[in-house]
């Protein structure tokens, strides 16, 4: 029982990371209906700027603020780093092909992604990039016969706080119905006043600063990052996404969590090297039974 509580503490965690990651997915194809594929580029990107931070800087960041005090700075750095890079890549790479339809729009964010992930290469190198010992926090609390990382429940803790953030300002602000008004029908919300541009340079920008810090917090937590790490993260998230209910954001929430914890408890009990094949098997599964997901689709219903 103790090593199975341990395993789902550490599938929340990494589904919490795969949650936040997917709330970008979400957003985006819930306004746009478009697969932004340069999303997990966005969450690698935040982890070399974290890591930047933490290790290059650290005489500037870790022994000024400490080791908990710095992370917080390289969150905070890290997502408004991504999020003007997404906010740019918006504005190069999406909105001058709004008009051309859906493939053009498709193949132009795979050109975003090859981008990146290229540029990510050329800056850092094609290495991956460790942290060292003394940049980590390594504290462990014991609840009862269960050992926990202090880092866990900072970064469980930073997870859900930033998700409930996200949840109260699509659901409760003025801003966040404009949301779900374009998200349900763009061409109407237009209509009623709605400035569909705003929007979805708003979700352009949301969705990268939450793949940034991410990015920040996986780094630390496995201590090392590659310049592919976007392309693993943003295949789970992505099925996370559609696990959930593409364009749902409570489901992309739930979707990587529940994600997260299969997958872990697959690794302990059955094999580490089959963990994937049961978390792609419950998506079919899902798939079947429920083809919109275990939240459902948000989308505009036709008349």
């Amino acid at each position: 029982m103790d090593v199975f509580l341990e395993q789902i503490v550490n599938g929340l965690t990494i589904g919490a990371f795969y949650a936040l990651i997917a709330l970008g997915y979400s957003m985006v194809y819930g306004v746009m209906k478009l697969i932004n594929f340069a999303h997990g580029d966005f969450f690698a990107l935040g982890s070399y700027f974290g890591y930047t931070l933490l290790v290059w800087g650290s005489a500037l960041i870790s022994n000024r603020f400490g080791l908990w005090g710095g992370m917080v700075v390289a969150l905070a750095v890290a997502g408004v780093c991504v999020a003007l890079v997404g906010m740019l890549t918006e504005r190069v790479a999406y909105r001058p092909i709004y008009s051309a339809g859906r493939l053009p729009a498709v193949v132009s964010a795979l050109g975003a992604s090859i981008f990146i992930e290229n540029a990510i290469m050329a800056v850092w190198g094609p290495r991956y990039l460790a942290y060292t010992s003394d940049i980590v926090p390594d504290n462990v609390i014991q609840l009862g016969a269960v050992q926990i990382s202090a880092l866990q429940v900072v970064i469980l803790l930073l997870s859900f706080s930033l998700m409930g953030l996200l949840y109260f300002i699509v659901q409760k602000t003025t801003f966040g119905a404009a949301i779900r008004a374009s998200a349900l029908d763009r061409d109407t919300a237009a209509l009623m006043g709605i400035n569909i541009n705003k929007v979805i340079l708003f979700i352009f920008t949301l969705g990268p600063a939450l793949g940034g810090m991410t990015g920040v917090m996986v780094g630390m937590y496995y201590r090392q990052i590659s310049f592919t790490m976007g392309w693993n993260y943003g295949l789970k998230a992505f099925t996370a996404t559609i696990l959930g209910g593409i364009g749902n954001i409570p489901g992309a929430m739930f979707g990587g969590l529940i994600l997260g914890i299969l997958e872990m408890l697959g690794a302990v009990y059955v094999s580490a090297a089959w963990k994937d094949v049961f978390v792609f098997l419950a998506l079919i599964l899902v798939l079947i039974f429920r083809p919109t997901g275990l939240f459902g689709e948000k989308i505009a219903d036709k008349v």
